[in-house]
């Protein structure tokens, strides 16, 4: 049986080799324009950038197989709800997936077929998060709960030059490709990366314990785009992930070596009227997972799957709104009206549960039909809804329910996946 082709077969490599030190205006304009169109095309892009190295991808999976390997309870003395966990650990069945609740997604899944369909949850995410804030912050902003000082855990020295090495050095790869993006667009060279500084970019790495929620087709996190402007993924140790072009195709994702994947967010749709689409994804336990989780016991490592994830965003207190010639489109000012990127990224944290919607101004804030209650009493009760709205069947709930649900701080959180039917 022929493989399906992955994310390796289908997209090209940009390799940034040659344009690292230089402005985006001395870039060949045709490697600009080729990344613009293959973001448009397909919302995602492999680069490969010299200087983010393998090992230091490996040094960040290492030390994060060992903090999440602690007890729970030395895991949730990092836990900042207050925060808008936006700094510091985020507990297994906490975030729940925009798909559960949203239900002009759950029209988009409808249209999902075949091989190309999402396995959806019908509660939160079957894993954990850590926040880990990555360059430089403003003295002053609006938002300060988005721009807070980090949580360094105990036990851990080498923690903070980590993750700021692994941080720093994604982060400095997705600049360079916004300012080529930038260019592609016609837009200044600079607009983007202006947009980008002292933004609360952050290394935000996701753990699942595979020990307990290894069941094969189990969904580790369900069917969403990211909020922010350019989401970057490094290579992790368990496959899993899957991205939606925007013609549809679901593909598994396969980085070469060397290479990063990076994925529009919801903040570049907005600044250009929808001409990049914010992309899909999901991770999913397959049998290349579980193959992967059985060689790593016979091995002695960890089970657990840390993906490599740096969120770029634009700085809180700018504004979001079509740019250059993506004003004139038909219907952009109506469909991405002007915010601030802080508004933006609050609004879509009570979306997913990660911040407790303002009673007064929920309405007024327009956090989308869907938008969750917070707190959530019972996400179970959202999972019964959204089974019911997408006319889904329920599939083999994860293991390890028994020892508590949602938000317990256990590995092993409840959950249930649904398939859609035909």
């Amino acid at each position: 049986m022929a493989l399906e082709p992955d994310s390796a077969d289908v997209l090209p490599v940009f390799d940034l080799t040659a344009v690292v030190g230089l402005s985006p205006n001395e870039v060949d304009p045709e490697l600009c324009a080729s990344i613009s169109k293959c973001l448009h095309e397909s919302g995602c892009i492999l680069v490969r950038d010299p200087r983010v190295p393998a090992d230091h991808n490996d040094r960040f999976l290492d030390i994060l197989e060992r903090y999440f390997g602690q007890p729970v309870d030395r895991k949730m003395a990092d836990c900042r709800p207050g925060l808008d966990y936006q700094v510091g650990v985020t507990p297994c069945g906490t975030e729940v997936p925009r798909c559960v609740v949203d239900t002009q997604m759950q029209d988009q899944l409808r249209k999902l077929k075949g091989n190309n369909r999402a396995t959806l949850p019908t509660g939160p995410d079957l894993k954990w998060r850590y926040m880990w804030r990555v360059g430089e912050r403003p003295s002053v902003t609006q938002f300060p709960e988005l721009n807070a000082e980090p949580v360094v855990p105990q036990g851990f020295p080498e923690w903070s030059s980590v993750m700021d090495g692994w941080g720093a050095a994604l982060l400095g790869a997705a600049t360079t490709v916004a300012g080529l993006l930038a260019r592609g667009l016609g837009l200044g060279g600079t607009e983007l990366q202006e947009l980008m500084a002292q933004g609360p970019h952050l290394l935000a790495p996701t753990a699942s314990d595979l020990d307990c929620n290894g069941r094969l087709g189990a969904g580790l996190a369900g069917y969403h785009y990211d909020l922010n402007l350019i989401t970057v993924h490094g290579r992790s140790r368990f496959p899993g992930l899957y991205v939606w072009l925007r013609d549809g195709r679901r593909v598994a994702v396969r980085i070469p070596p060397g290479c990063l994947l990076m994925q529009a967010g919801k903040q570049l749709e907005w600044l250009t009227g929808g001409y990049i689409m914010a992309g899909m994804h999901e991770v999913v336990v397959t049998e290349t997972t579980l193959a992967a989780v059985e060689a790593a016991r016979a091995a002695g490592r960890s089970t657990w799957r840390i993906s490599s994830t740096v969120f770029t965003h634009c700085a809180s207190d700018a504004v979001l709104r079509p740019l250059g010639r993506f004003t004139e489109q038909p219907g952009s000012a109506e469909a991405y009206p002007a915010i601030k990127a802080g508004d933006q990224v609050q609004r879509e944290l009570e979306a997913i549960c990660l911040r407790k919607m303002a009673v007064a101004s929920s309405a007024a804030a327009g956090a989308g039909p869907g938008a969750c209650p917070s707190p959530v009493a019972n996400k179970t009760e959202l999972g019964s809804a959204s089974t019911a709205a997408l006319g889904g069947s329920v599939n083999n709930p994860p293991v390890g329910g028994v020892n508590g649900g949602p938000n317990n701080g256990s590995s092993c959180a409840t959950g249930v996946a649904i398939s859609l039917v035909p």
